[in-house]
């Protein structure tokens, strides 16, 4: 299956507590079908003093489902599908206006 969301994509939150917040995605999980998103999902993490690293309470991103985000192009959500390019090249493209997404 190819990947419809990649490490770099402005996604917008369809649902849950970030609704309506846009983000780049930091990191895919494709085998648990989640997502990493920048400023999305926040946690409290509790973490112990090492020596190389200082201990207290830490705010970092969880993954969310990518079911619940959409790839955001020019301000607004809109599906991904693909096209196959004359040169054979296997491009995404915006399902709402019709661009390609990746060159």
């Amino acid at each position: 299956m190819a990947a419809k969301i990649k490490k770099g994509d402005k996604v917008v939150v369809l649902a849950g507590k970030y609704r309506g917040v846009e983000g780049e995605v930091l990191k895919v999980m494709p085998k648990e079908s989640r997502l990493v998103v920048r400023g999305v999902n926040l946690v409290k993490k509790h973490q112990r003093q090492t020596p190389t690293q200082q201990g207290g309470i830490i705010t970092r991103e969880a993954p969310i489902h990518v079911s619940n985000v959409a790839l955001s192009v020019g301000g607004k959500p809109t599906r991904v599908g693909f096209r196959i390019q004359e040169d054979g090249r296997k491009v995404r493209v915006a399902k709402r206006s019709g661009e390609v997404i990746d060159g």
